[in-house]
């Protein structure tokens, strides 16, 4: 289930709480991908929160935002870069992106399998990925105070492994937000030490989102039922596609 691109806006943009978690996410992926010059970066779900760095350096910066939750004008003050769009059917040609950033998108969606495929649909070669999702282990996904308290919670294996049965390849992970999920003034004033001290834990401790990078395998998905076409010459000499045997199970 889709937040309500309203409520996503109200939370990262008017709360104190919201501000510190987009700076606490957003600094993560800078350690990530400092700069994206002159290459294509897109946000899907609401990622925008994350994408401002790269309007300056970027070819192009794309805000991908679902039906069920709605549009927004993204960024404030600058031309309009966010769009409408069906979940499995972005208004991108395939290849044409070179940095995704999936945020709100893959948890809350009805399918997860088929937003997989268009993200890797719309990478070009050697492109990369950033998945960022609720902890299932950590106190964000527990908290219907933020929009990481909707949708389905993963863990780490659970993520990397819904990655690779859609051929990405998981590079990197990490973790974000360890501080709790609370409008006191006193964990809002100690939010930059916590996440400070959070980069030095493992991945799987209480960190309130998962976020993994991953790049794009150069085989397609292969689906059930799909069979390899071989290029056979028939006794008429016409080419004629014949199956090269049953397709491996996905």
């Amino acid at each position: 289930m889709h937040l309500d691109v309203q409520d996503l806006r109200n939370f990262y943009y008017r709360s104190t709480l919201g501000r510190a978690a987009q700076a606490a996410v957003r600094g993560r992926l800078l350690g990530i991908w400092p700069e994206a010059k002159g290459q294509t970066v897109a946000g899907y779900g609401f990622a925008v929160p994350l994408l401002r760095p790269y309007l300056n350096d970027a070819r192009r910066v794309i805000g991908l935002m679902p039906g069920p939750q709605g549009v927004m004008p993204w960024p404030a003050g600058l031309p309009n870069v966010s769009v409408l769009c069906e979940e499995t059917l972005w208004p991108i040609e395939t290849g044409h992106v070179d940095r995704l950033v999936v945020m709100h998108g893959l948890e809350t969606s009805e399918h997860p399998s088929a937003v997989l495929d268009e993200c890797w649909r719309v990478l070009g070669p050697g492109g990369r990925a950033i998945f960022v999702v609720p902890n299932r282990a950590g106190l964000w996904s527990r908290s219907d105070k933020t929009p990481f308290g909707f949708g389905r919670p993963y863990t780490l294996g659970q993520l990397e492994t819904q990655l690779r049965k859609h051929q990405f390849l998981p590079e990197f992970h990490c973790s974000a937000l360890y501080q709790p999920p609370s409008f006191r003034r006193f964990w809002l004033k100690s939010g930059a030490l916590l996440e400070r001290t959070g980069t030095r834990l493992p991945t799987i401790m209480a960190g309130g989102v998962f976020m993994v990078e991953a790049s794009k395998r150069v085989h397609p998905p292969r689906r059930k039922g799909a069979q390899d076409k071989v290029r056979v010459l028939n006794p008429l000499g016409v080419l004629n596609p014949q199956p090269t045997g049953k397709a491996e199970p996905v």
